[in-house]
């Protein structure tokens, strides 16, 4: 539960990798994404703005997701440009699966943005001047092959506007 002196404050949802592949993500973090805003862990989220009053319920529903379950397969598909940044596409159909269940328990509590069709990824750098932004893109590409990046579990965070802090880790078999 949180903290009964700190306000409400909305949930994020991710997805977590395991432990090589999150050290990769965030070591291509720490060299590309502007270190006044490099904040946060590399990460992939699902859901961008639960309201605090889910709280019990998302912890129960993301236990029952796990419990027990085999980490879903997935898979680092390619690059995408976010425009002014650059993110790694991942694919995997038994996240988007969960991510839909989540989606129809929590449709009337919504945001537009989570509402909205899901493109799973991963940011590496993102706040810089679009050409850094595409000069990365196509260093990353000139190498890129894709790979496997099972999930390794689910966490639950609050946002009260800094660095997230940790709400929930719901770990697969």
């Amino acid at each position: 539960m949180s903290d009964a002196a700190s306000p409400p404050a909305p949930i994020i949802v991710t997805a977590l990798f395991g432990k090589a592949d999150t050290a990769y993500f965030d070591g291509l973090r720490k060299t590309h994404f502007p270190p006044e805003r490099n904040l946060l862990a590399a990460h992939l989220t699902m859901f961008h703005h639960l309201p605090p009053s889910l709280e019990a319920e998302l912890k129960q529903r993301l236990s029952a997701e796990t419990r027990g379950v085999p980490a879903p397969a997935a898979r680092i598909a390619g690059l995408m440009s976010l425009g002014r940044g650059v993110a790694f596409r991942i694919e995997s159909p038994e996240l988007e699966d969960i991510r839909d269940r989540l989606r129809d328990s929590f449709a009337a509590m919504l945001t537009p943005q989570d509402a909205a069709g899901w493109r799973p990824h991963v940011t590496i750098q993102n706040k810089v001047e679009p050409y850094q932004a595409k000069a990365l893109q196509a260093d990353l590409e000139a190498v890129f092959r894709p790979r496997p990046a099972p999930i390794a579990g689910l966490a639950a965070w609050w946002y009260r506007g800094g660095p997230w802090e940790a709400l929930s880790r719901h770990m697969f078999a």
